[in-house]
């Protein structure tokens, strides 16, 4: 890309002497905001309008994990980090604060997970469910409603969709990447 047509970049500041480290194959959406204390693993997308905020405790996210648009990853001072796993799947405008998501899991969107909260791995939350402070919500099972509770354990078919839905948005979030740091087209077929 030429200097006139270079691509906007996402606001990536440090908070203190915390400076966010991303790996060079993440997807970072070009309104995306990273503050301070924040990791983030190799091809997860950081999609579009989204906040992650690691300035008061750390926020650590794994690889091909997707945070869709307009997801805010917050922490809470002096009590919880946040702690996001690979292969995880957050859905648009989810809120997760100060809790843990395992390998995996899925969160819907509009969700909202809080402080201490433990999604374990392969792990589903509803879309628009609110997961109180504390709980715990095991491998395989479905969670859903404010407060959520739970609904029921994931059929095979369920389990295979987060998988793919991962794996999707990995290489989804590869083809923007591209798109917008080498210039090339974005394939049809994704």
């Amino acid at each position: 890309m030429s200097a006139e047509n270079k691509a906007p970049v996402p606001l990536i500041l440090p908070f203190g002497d915390r400076v966010p480290r991303i790996d060079a194959s993440a997807f970072l959406a070009p309104d995306a905001t990273i503050i301070g204390d924040v990791e983030i693993g190799a091809a997860s997308g950081i999609w579009f309008k989204c906040v992650i905020r690691g300035d008061v405790r750390s926020i650590r996210v794994g690889e091909a994990t997707n945070i869709q648009d307009g997801t805010i990853v917050h922490v809470t001072r002096q009590r919880a980090s946040t702690e996001i796993g690979s292969h995880v799947t957050i859905g648009h405008r989810a809120i997760i604060h100060g809790c843990v998501i395992g390998d995996g899991a899925f969160i819907g969107m509009a969700a909202t997970i809080m402080d201490h909260a433990v999604i374990e791995a392969g792990a589903m939350v509803a879309a628009g469910s609110l997961v109180t402070p504390g709980k715990h919500v095991g491998t395989g099972e479905l969670w859903g409603g404010a407060p959520a509770k739970y609904m029921r354990d994931l059929s095979e078919e369920e389990k295979n969709y987060m998988v793919d839905g991962a794996r999707h948005y990995a290489e989804l979030g590869e083809a923007y990447r591209r798109q917008l740091v080498d210039g090339a087209s974005t394939p049809s077929s994704v």
